[in-house]
């Protein structure tokens, strides 16, 4: 029997309930985290920008405060790139995508630079170091520099926090508050047992939870991993299929139920980075013909899909519209000063709209 073919508005629609973007959720936020598989972290508030829009009573003091505590950490996970994780999620998922942080790091100048050196010794005294006391990337250089004179500082620092398990240590990450990025080991911040791994399957039945439908090349997207096709493959029996418009296979949970694609989409603030946007090779289900953000510290979904990017200056905050978005000028604008008043109550006074 043939597959049902999705419209990109079902598969907006479907994504975006599973995001906890069709309607806030009144849920723990360790919870949500966890059923997100993470929050986009390379900016160090995000996390908390990207909770806001889908927790109906967020407070990023909350979150603030579990970070401090070392129940949330960040470190680098899918696609090595920076994510915040509950811990014990974090202690599971590092190992799983660790190989992706080993063959980013080989693509690297830092890999060419170290070429014939021993490894092993250097991420011992690297790890040795980190352990001693958490350490930025320019004191791992100063201490390692000592160790291999002749080869660069910045590429053997690099190697260190791209090979050891490291994550980033508080105050880097904790809302209204600021400080460089510094590393230590998992072990020796967390004091809990390092893995063991999540298995790739569970790992993208989970993924399938927070994305799906979704195809196979949309999770090696979003993860950075590879082998993926024969990983889908093992689970087929347990996994409903359908075809996208263009005829690709899509992978989906038996159990979840697709919201009807006619679903009102409320609009939705979201930061630079968050992974609903960045979550599959295939973005057209939240990108409406040729507008793309264009680098400004948040994106704005109106009825789903891109349209428009807002940043905060001065006592402003900024909303840069699309034709699509200034059609709902007025939710919008109340959408961020709902941001406003949660986020900012005492520094940022207005929204202020232009096109984009």
């Amino acid at each position: 029997m043939a597959a049902d073919v999705l419209t990109k508005r079902a598969l907006n629609r479907a994504t975006l309930s599973r995001q906890f973007l069709l309607e806030r959720a009144n849920l723990p936020v360790e919870m949500v985290i966890d059923h997100l598989v993470g929050m986009q972290a390379q900016n160090p508030f995000d996390p908390y920008y990207g909770l806001w829009a889908r927790l109906d009573a967020f407070d990023p003091d909350y979150l603030a405060g579990k970070v401090m505590a070392g129940e949330v950490v960040r470190a680098s996970f899918m696609r090595a790139t920076l994510h915040m994780l509950t811990t014990d999620d974090a202690l599971r998922v590092h190992p799983t995508t660790r190989g992706v942080l080993e063959r980013v790091f080989r693509s690297t100048q830092f890999a060419k630079d170290l070429v014939g050196l021993d490894m092993d010794e250097l991420l011992e005294l690297a790890r040795a170091s980190m352990e001693e006391a958490p350490r930025t990337r320019a004191e791992l250089a100063r201490a390692l520099g000592e160790r291999w004179p002749d080869r660069p500082p910045s590429s053997l620092a690099q190697a260190a926090t791209y090979l050891v398990p490291v994550l980033q240590v508080p105050p880097r990450g904790v809302w209204g508050r600021t400080g460089q990025a510094v590393w230590s080991t998992f072990s020796s911040f967390t004091q809990e047992p390092y893995g063991p791994p999540l298995a790739v399957e569970d790992f993208a039945l989970r993924y399938l939870g927070a994305f799906g439908p979704a195809a196979v090349k949309d999770m090696r997207v979003w993860s950075g991993l590879t082998g993926l096709r024969e990983v889908f493959e093992g689970l087929r029996p347990r996994l409903r299929t359908y075809r996208d418009e263009s005829g690709v296979e899509l992978f989906d949970l038996p159990d979840l139920e697709l919201p009807d694609p006619e679903t009102p989409a409320p609009p939705r603030l979201l930061p630079e980075y968050d992974n609903v946007l960045l979550g599959h090779s295939d973005r057209s289900r939240f990108f409406d013909g040729d507008a793309q953000p264009k680098g400004w510290v948040g994106n704005v979904l109106v009825d789903g899909v891109f349209a428009g990017s807002w940043k905060v200056d001065g006592d402003c905050l900024h909303l840069h519209l699309t034709e699509h978005g200034m059609a709902e000028e007025a939710d919008v604008v109340g959408e961020a000063r709902r941001l406003i008043d949660r986020t900012w109550p005492d520094d940022v006074h207005e929204a202020l709209v232009t096109p984009f």
